[in-house]
């Protein structure tokens, strides 16, 4: 079988990694295409996936440039898969993929775990053959996306706990960005700028730099989306951030920080399966997948930088894994039509 995975933002290639991997050992074909945006490239060349660059970059936080951009890359889409026959499409939110798919007559899977981005959801689900989501996104949400229940596949629990089955950090990590142990590891993710559904920005995240960054208790690893908000926040001079230069193991990073504070979801969520307390500042509508974890307690909202506990983290049990094999089976149910 030939499968045709495509990959348009970072935390999608840390998704597919473990799937690729069984679906070579099985057998199949995997062509990876990908978007230059964000780390995307890099953590592919990162964790060694062949993969082809396919199409324009980011359209940048217009929607009228997201649509131009979307439009460019369909055509080079279109093109890449003309000649491929391919038998399967897969993504996670990278709502191209099944809109080209399903012009070419491929069954296709399309995932998602924040069911607010409804532009392209509502693209990518009426498109795909089947939608996989986790249990807890209630099925009226997916109505209203076009993912009526027949089409809909569910797990249980986090996608995260299911890509990190069997993850062991890498200690190395800390010298490579230049860091120790003796004072506490903070881990920051940036905000997601760009996002239709993150327009409105948020002032927090800002006092959040300027609190860690003058701590010298702290040491906060920056992980910046794009090369704009890299050089925005290294031009503040503060002395307790490190901002790296290119795409790091942030897996590893995140297990062995004190605390982690996301704009994102990913990152979040990363923590939350790997034991490492975790703070978020996103200042859109929380998705179903957070508000649950916000209610059992295993992600605080920060709503104001004096609530940030800096302390070093207290060893917890194991984290959760789960077998990807179930998301892997999730995804190839469309070939059933």
């Amino acid at each position: 079988m030939r499968v045709w995975i495509d990959i348009s933002n970072s935390p999608q290639v840390s998704f597919f990694r473990p799937l690729v991997a069984l679906l070579r050992e099985s057998g199949h074909d995997v062509d990876v295409t990908a978007r230059e945006y964000a780390q995307t490239v890099e953590l592919l060349e990162l964790h060694g996936i062949p993969h082809d660059v396919v199409g324009p970059e980011h359209g940048g936080a217009s929607a009228a440039g997201k649509a131009g951009a979307m439009v460019r890359r369909l055509h080079t889409l279109r093109r890449f898969a003309k000649r491929r026959h391919f038998d399967l499409a897969l993504s996670h939110a990278s709502h191209e993929l099944p809109l080209v798919a399903r012009s070419r007559g491929i069954p296709s899977a399309y995932a998602f775990d924040y069911e607010l981005a409804r532009t392209q959801h509502r693209l990518g689900c009426r498109a795909a053959t089947h939608v996989v989501v986790p249990e807890v996104i209630p099925q009226e949400r997916l109505d209203g996306l076009g993912a009526r229940s027949r089409k809909v596949r569910r797990y249980p629990g986090l996608k995260e706990e299911y890509y990190l089955d069997g993850f062991e950090p890498d200690d190395s990590v800390l010298a490579r960005v230049g860091l120790d142990r003796e004072r506490i590891l903070v881990v920051v993710r940036t905000p997601p700028d760009v996002s239709l559904y993150h327009r409105h920005g948020n002032p927090l995240f800002a006092e959040v730099l300027e609190r860690l960054g003058r701590d010298d208790t702290v040491r906060a690893v920056i992980l910046p989306r794009t090369v704009e908000q890299r050089n925005a926040i290294r031009s503040r001079a503060l002395p307790s951030l490190v901002v790296p230069e290119h795409a790091v193991d942030a897996q590893s990073l995140v297990a062995l920080a004190d605390l982690v504070v996301s704009a994102g979801g990913t990152m979040n969520r990363e923590a939350v399966a790997l034991g490492t307390p975790v703070y978020t500042t996103f200042a859109g509508r929380l998705g179903a997948v957070d508000s649950s974890l916000v209610n059992d307690g295993r992600l605080r909202i920060l709503a104001s930088v004096d609530d940030l506990v800096l302390e070093h983290k207290v060893p917890t049990d194991p984290p959760r894994s789960r077998d990807p094999r179930i998301l892997l089976d999730l995804m190839l149910s469309a070939l059933e039509r």
